[in-house]
């Protein structure tokens, strides 16, 4: 897939105030400081287009994004630990929360995990969650050049290990690196991939 425009729209702070469209919509989310918004503006070749920010839990808000006039994609607040109250964060996690649950053109979810880690707790938890919301879901593992690929597979192994425990099927997984630009390829034929689909169902 070529990226031929990625123009921000809105930031909305519940389902609510999210745009009243029908492009159909991929949403990233990950723990906090996992290299998101790296990984977002790789995606679209845009440097700035998601603000970069070494303070963890910066995005509080639902980012949408469209790209190539006919998709969006949408930067949901990460979870974890955000640097905000505990209201404040109480109320994003509503956001999101709603906008998984009920966002009827969501297409696909991308969940980010660091590859450095050991499975993590806060991220098996999450995926248990999301698997009840019954939205389809892919795996992303970042920041890949920072170890050696021996290392990262020995993570996802483990990681795998633990979701079998309630999933069946395991979910599709990518390796990304903002710095060397893997995965951009992948993550983007992917999305063509359940774009055609989806034409194809509305024909």
């Amino acid at each position: 897939m070529k990226i031929q425009s990625a123009e921000f729209e809105l930031s909305a702070p519940d389902l609510a105030a999210c745009p009243a469209w029908a492009l159909p919509e991929f949403a990233f989310i990950g723990r906090s400081n996992v290299g998101k918004s790296s990984l977002i503006n790789l995606l679209a070749e845009r440097r700035e287009l998601a603000k970069v920010s070494d303070l963890p839990g910066k995005t509080r808000l639902i980012n949408f994004y469209v790209i190539n006039r006919n998709w969006s994609l949408v930067d949901l607040p990460g979870y974890g630990y955000a640097h905000v109250s505990k209201t404040e964060r109480s109320a994003f996690n509503v956001a999101v929360a709603e906008f998984l649950e009920e966002r009827p053109n969501l297409a696909r979810v991308f969940v980010l995990i660091d590859s450095r880690l050991p499975p993590q707790a806060i991220d098996l938890e999450f995926l248990q969650w999301l698997g009840r919301c019954r939205t389809p879901y892919s795996l992303i593992f970042t920041k890949v050049d920072k170890q050696s690929l021996a290392k990262t597979q020995a993570n996802i192994e483990l990681f795998n290990a633990k979701v079998a425990e309630w999933r069946s099927e395991l979910p599709e997984i990518f390796l990304s690196s903002a710095t060397k630009r893997t995965g951009r390829t992948e993550i983007l034929t992917r999305i063509a991939a359940v774009l055609a689909a989806r034409n194809r169902a509305g024909d």
